[in-house]
């Protein structure tokens, strides 16, 4: 029996019309869908594909929400177990990511876990949340000669990232908003700042102006900086 191939899809920011045409056919084809599982009962990225999944398997696969390398690597092997399983009775099988693959994706890790194994595996590219962001917001990410600079700002002080002479991009800011916020300031950048939360989802929250932001925006946050702009 032929093995069955691995397929990392993104599935975009949120908007299921941001879903791309060869993503589509992926699910479409797919035998098994593998759906990321945080444990708190919230699939956005199965939500976002749920009128091109109906009827098929799907795998949850929980994916811990924590920075312990060797429990996120336990739960990576296990993913990766799962998943070659299927590939060995021949299962097209499609793993659904937000945004796109290739960007701080927990997929990622499994990917290469089972490319390691002698499998086949491939990535669909989806429409990144700071692209779509930019769009919501009618702004352009970098022109010219700007240059650009991601930062996952849960993950450490960024302080660092601000005295860099690029425009910005904060991806999930929402733990640390308030932070972010104090550093901008500090930098006397928060009045070139804006805000992007639940793009494309229920409970969007566009702000051109994060300085003029009261209320909590939760986890899928980002932040965009154009520096020099005011």
């Amino acid at each position: 029996m032929a093995k069955g191939k691995l397929t990392g899809v993104g599935v975009g920011p949120g908007d299921p019309e941001l879903l791309t045409l060869k993503a589509v056919r992926i699910l479409r084809e797919a035998d098994v869908v593998a759906v990321p599982d945080k444990g708190t009962g919230d699939r956005t990225a199965m939500a976002i594909v749920a009128e091109h999944i109906k009827g098929k398997t799907i795998l949850p696969c929980v994916t811990p929400m924590v920075r312990d390398r060797a429990a996120l690597a336990q739960a990576h092997g296990a993913i990766a177990d799962r998943l070659c399983a299927l590939l060995d009775e021949g299962k097209q099988t499609a793993f659904i990511t937000l945004g796109d693959p290739s960007i701080y994706s927990t997929y990622l890790y499994i990917h290469r876990l089972v490319l390691e194994r002698g499998y086949e595996a491939e990535l669909v590219p989806g429409i990144p949340s700071f692209c779509a962001a930019a769009a919501r917001l009618n702004m352009g990410l970098c022109e010219g000669s700007e240059r650009l600079l991601i930062v996952p700002a849960s993950h450490k002080n960024v302080s660092d990232c601000l005295a860099t002479d690029a425009n910005l991009v904060f991806m999930k800011a929402g733990r640390e908003l308030g932070a972010l916020r104090e550093r901008l300031e500090e930098a006397g950048l928060l009045e070139n700042a804006s805000l992007a939360a639940n793009c494309g989802m229920e409970g969007e929250v566009i702000c051109p102006r994060l300085s003029e932001l009261e209320a909590d925006t939760g986890y899928f946050s980002l932040v965009v900086v154009k520096r020099g702009e005011k």
